[in-house]
């Protein structure tokens, strides 16, 4: 499995992750740093992680 797809560690819900992608944009005004938007890739690839994982519970 490539490094993309694999996640450390427990996974969060996708609700918690999705908040704080919600946040992250409020707080940047609409309009992402080089920092912010690193950090918005990370929590893009977590929230994937997490949605992966509820499939996979529902399934």
């Amino acid at each position: 499995m490539s490094p993309e797809l694999t996640t450390p560690g427990p996974v969060r819900p996708a609700a918690e992750v999705n908040e704080q992608i919600r946040a992250l944009w409020l707080r940047a005004g609409g309009s992402l740093s080089p920092q912010e938007r690193a950090e918005y890739e990370l929590l893009v690839i977590e929230w994937a992680a997490a949605i992966r994982n509820r499939v996979v519970e529902v399934a």
